[in-house]
């Protein structure tokens, strides 16, 4: 599978700056997968360090600081000699081993000449709850998001799709009306399958929707594990307790998070630190009211009032309980606006962008305000044809943003300040 971080990981490999690297996201994302395929393809040879699972090379670390000791004894555990340039080191599940951590800055003040890189699944939870000293200023860090929509599409071998979706965002000329239909049912199939790598794979080899539920359950299972891993008892219980109301959370008109769905008499000083650790482990995204619409965005923020949705949109559609036959044959039903707006957010964070919503002080509301170093962007998401959006024409007028989109189900087209982009397209903002 074609993974868009490959490009990033070839530029780091080629730079004369190159630092020791760590791709962190969360569990089965394809973080090992992508270091180990890009490994074969780049290098003469790797050696994968699993920390988690072969303590006898995690010890390593712990029993000495000098790098050309920890090379020749990586060497005499895996068999291989470990060539400057020529050989790739993996850490993986780096979060395990505060050693192996710390052991990057001297990889990158005494041995920059050995390329090394590292995968972590809970880093940030790791960091902040065993307090470990990160190697700021030594390490580059790349995040690996679950596969967005053109991923899927390439995955599923429709690469032209792909450029064509692309080419008809920058000149907003429609696709064709059997590529438009093409790809909104490809959008109703991703909406299901989702970005982990694992189901994706699946299903493109054998278009069974029947198999997901139960590896996206194992999945959600694997995160209900690292919550009681990596957390408390008690804290357990709150963290699962937030990740349990997310459907019921956006399942609402007023998608803003409300602690009341997590537990009776729930309050934010009792679950703050639940559902940050549900961002520190990149099982949820975070979207944060803005107040007004001018740059800086971070100036005017209510950190008090935010939306929370699944890193995952196939995992959300699992965990809710939605009909695939509903999904599949676009037919109206109580969870189609949820989906579409997780749908989005997933899509914008891929392209590393901070999101943000805006609230009147009457009752207009937008669903999602970004910034790049162009201006801001404002975006609507209608998850069907309805592209009525006062909340968006109330915006562009007060604000003036560079760029007002909205999403819909519509084909390509501009009306006024107000760009109409197909929701299949959300991956090109």
């Amino acid at each position: 599978m074609k993974r868009k971080l490959e490009q990033q990981l070839l530029n780091w490999k080629k730079s004369n700056n190159r630092m020791p690297l760590i791709v962190s996201g969360a569990r089965q994302v394809g973080k090992t997968w992508l270091l180990e395929d890009f490994a074969k393809r780049n290098y003469q040879n790797y050696i994968r360090v699993s920390l988690d699972i072969n303590r006898r090379a995690a010890a390593f670390f712990n029993s000495s600081t000098s790098v050309s000791e920890i090379i020749f004894l990586l060497e005499t555990e895996y068999g291989q000699k470990i060539v400057p340039e020529q050989t790739l080191i993996i850490l993986d599940e780096i979060q395990v081993s505060e050693r192996a951590l710390a052991s990057l800055k001297h990889f990158c003040e005494e041995a920059p000449q050995y390329h090394i890189a590292s995968a972590g699944s809970l880093l940030g939870v790791a960091i902040s709850r065993e307090e470990y000293s990160f190697p700021v200023g030594k390490v580059q860090n790349l995040s690996l998001y679950p596969m967005d929509f053109e991923e899927f599409l390439w995955a599923m071998g429709d690469e032209l799709l792909a450029e064509k979706i692309q080419d008809a965002f920058f000149t907003l000329k429609p696709l064709n009306e059997g590529l438009h239909l093409k790809a909104l049912k490809r959008l109703r199939e991703y909406y299901l399958v989702g970005g982990m790598p694992a189901c994706v794979n699946a299903y493109a080899e054998n278009s069974n929707m029947l198999i997901l539920s139960e590896m996206q359950n194992d999945i959600a299972n694997h995160y209900l594990a690292d919550m009681a891993k990596y957390s408390s008892v008690s804290d357990t219980v709150k963290i699962r307790a937030c990740y349990n109301s997310l459907p019921a959370q956006l399942g609402k008109e007023n998608k803003k998070f409300q602690y009341k769905l997590v537990a009776k008499g729930a309050t934010a000083s009792r679950f703050d630190t639940s559902i940050e650790w549900l961002d520190l482990a990149g099982i949820t995204i975070r979207s944060t009211k803005t107040t007004q619409g001018f740059q800086p965005l971070t100036t005017h923020l209510d950190p008090s009032s935010f939306k929370l949705y699944m890193a995952d949109v196939g995992l959300l559609s699992m965990k809710s309980g939605v009909k695939q036959t509903d999904v599949l044959t676009d037919a109206s039903h109580h969870f189609k606006g949820a989906l579409a707006e997780n749908y989005v957010a997933q899509q914008l964070v891929a392209q590393n962008h901070n999101l943000y919503y805006w609230v009147s002080s009457s009752t207009a509301e937008l669903d999602f305000v970004i910034q790049t170093q162009q201006g801001i962007t404002a975006i609507e998401v209608k998850s069907g044809n309805n592209t009525q959006s006062k909340s968006l024409t109330s915006f562009v007028k007060r604000y003036e943003p560079q760029r007002a989109i909205r999403l819909s189900t519509k084909p390509f087209g501009s009306g006024g300040a107000v760009m109409s982009v197909p929701l299949y397209a959300a991956f090109c903002i």
